[in-house]
C-alpha cells in the first residue's frame, strides 16, 4: 500500500524556516520531520510513497536523490567521475515526487494523487506531523469500519478547530476549540472512491470533501490517545526538537540498524 505525503505547502506561520526551505524539511536531530515521517510508517513495513510537491520542491528532490551521499563515507575523484562509498546508509524506500502545481488546494492536492496511485486504498498523511500510532492497528480500525474514509484523531494542545465524533463516525468540524476535544491528526486510510468526493483541483480537501464523507457517514475517525505532534509554528519545532533530544523519542517506532 501506498503512502501520499503532502509536502508542499509554504508554511507561513514558520517563516523562520520555510523562507530556506519547505516546512517538511525542518530538521529533527539530523533529519528532517519528513523522513521522521517516513520512518513512521517504515517501521510497519510500508516502504512506498508518493510525496506531493509545490514550493522549493526542488529542496526534497535533492536531498531524497543525494540521501546516500549525504549519509555515507564516500570518495569522490574528480578527475573521473566515480563515486566509491565507504560505508552505505540507505533506507528502503521507492519513492514517487508528483509536481502538484502552483499553490495548489489539499483538495488538487489529494485528487491529483489518487488519480496518479490509481484504483486502489491509500494512506495519506501530512508532511508536519509524528506519532507514536499502530499503522496495523490503524488499517483494522478501516475495515471494520468499512467506511470510505478514515482519520486519524488526536488530542493535542487545546489551540486548533474540533472534530466532534459519534459512534465512531465524525459527526462535526468545529473552527475554534472548546476546551480539550479530538483534532485531524492526519494519517488518513483512503479507499479509491473518495476521489468522489473532491470535485476540482481548487477545494480544500479539510472542507467540502470532508464535510460531504461525514454527511454520508463514511468518515471514521480511529482516535489515537498516544503521542502527536506537529510542526505548525517555530515554538512546535522547538517543543519536537526538545522531545527528541530529552524527552525519549516518543514516536520513534523503528530500530536504528
Amino acid at each position: 500500500m501506498k503512502v501520499i505525503i503532502m509536502a508542499g505547502g509554504v508554511g507561513r506561520r514558520i517563516k523562520e524556516e520555510s523562507l530556506t526551505k519547505p516546512k517538511p524539511m525542518t530538521e529533527i536531530g539530523g533529519y528532517p520531520i519528513i523522513w521522521h515521517i517516513m520512518k513512521i510508517f517504515s517501521s510497519y513495513g510500508f516502504n512506498e510513497f508518493v510525496i506531493t510537491l509545490d514550493y522549493m520542491s526542488d529542496v526534497i528532490v535533492d536531498y531524497f536523490l543525494n540521501f546516500n551521499q549525504r549519509k555515507s563515507d564516500f570518495v569522490f575523484d574528480m578527475s573521473t567521475g566515480i563515486i566509491q562509498s565507504h560505508s552505505k546508509k540507505s533506507e528502503n524506500w521507492k519513492i514517487h515526487f508528483l509536481h502538484t502545481g502552483y499553490r495548489t488546494p489539499t483538495g488538487g492536492v489529494v485528487r491529483k494523487a489518487l488519480r496518479y496511485v490509481g484504483n486502489e486504498r491509500v494512506m495519506l498523511t501530512y508532511g508536519d506531523g509524528v506519532a507514536n500510532i499502530d499503522i496495523p492497528t490503524l488499517l483494522s480500525f478501516h475495515e471494520e469500519e468499512g467506511t470510505i474514509a478514515t482519520l486519524t484523531a488526536v488530542l493535542p494542545e487545546p489551540r486548533f478547530g474540533n472534530i466532534l465524533i459519534r459512534n465512531r463516525r465524525v459527526s462535526n468540524l468545529a473552527e475554534k476549540p472548546q476546551g480539550e476535544k479530538y483534532i485531524n491528526g492526519g494519517f488518513f486510510v483512503l479507499e479509491p472512491k473518495v476521489v468522489d468526493y473532491i470535485p476540482d483541483d481548487n477545494c480544500v480537501f479539510e472542507k467540502a470533501p470532508l464535510t460531504n464523507l461525514i454527511i454520508d457517514q463514511q468518515l471514521s475517525a480511529y482516535c489515537h490517545n498516544g503521542f502527536w505532534g506537529c510542526m505548525d509554528t517555530i515554538h512546535d519545532k522547538d517543543l519536537l526538537v526538545d522531545f527528541w533530544e530529552n524527552g525519549g523519542k516518543p514516536w520513534k517506532t523503528w530500530v536504528d540498524e
